[in-house]
């Protein structure tokens, strides 16, 4: 074998192990991607299983805020069908539509001194108010990783890997635009 074969075959091993290297980082940033989902989805799930609990709390003490009951535990069922399926663009409003259902309950709660003062619903609210903490703190997580994913698909030379593969795009979990806004605490008293 000549000098030229050795460079050649040099070469091809170079970007053979190049080439295994991109594609183990992008499986890397497809499991980041997943696990950061799951840490999602498991919050939700712990608050799915929560609000069932603070409606029948409220329920005891505000007898006549039934609509409020209501659109809080649809919210929450179009946040479970959205979780269920993995529908990241139906979860962004679902989740928009229950945040601001605990909103105006927790406002209404207000008006209702014994139901405040109950050491149940205390607990519910500290616990699911946590969780909602928790959950904005996973998104942002989640969507830091979708965008170094969606990212690094999208460039040279990582892109021919990602296409023979086909690695593809992630969505983001985002929110409505309504729910970006500040809230209007006069209107939640009205």
């Amino acid at each position: 074998m000549d000098i030229g074969t050795f460079i050649f075959l040099g070469i091809i091993a170079v970007v053979l192990i190049y080439g295994i290297m991109i594609y183990n980082n992008l499986v890397s940033l497809k499991h980041n991607v997943s696990q950061a989902w799951s840490n999602i989805d498991v919050l939700l799930k712990q608050r799915h299983d929560e609000l069932p609990k603070l409606v029948e709390t409220c329920k005891q003490y505000m007898g006549f805020e039934k609509d409020t009951l209501v659109k809080v535990m649809e919210a929450r069922s179009q946040v479970a069908n959205a979780r269920a399926a993995g529908d990241i663009a139906a979860l962004g409003p679902a989740e928009s539509m229950l945040r601001m259902g605990l909103g105006n309950l927790f406002a209404v709660a207000e008006d209702y001194p014994e139901l405040k003062a109950s050491e149940s619903f205390q607990h519910l609210q500290t616990r699911i108010t946590g969780l909602e903490n928790q959950i904005a703190d996973r998104r942002e997580y989640y969507n830091e990783s979708v965008n170094n994913n969606n990212i690094r698909i999208e460039q040279f030379p990582d892109v021919i890997v990602a296409r023979l593969f086909k690695f593809g795009p992630r969505d983001l979990l985002e929110f409505s635009e309504e729910e970006k806004r500040d809230v209007d605490v006069k209107a939640l008293f009205n």
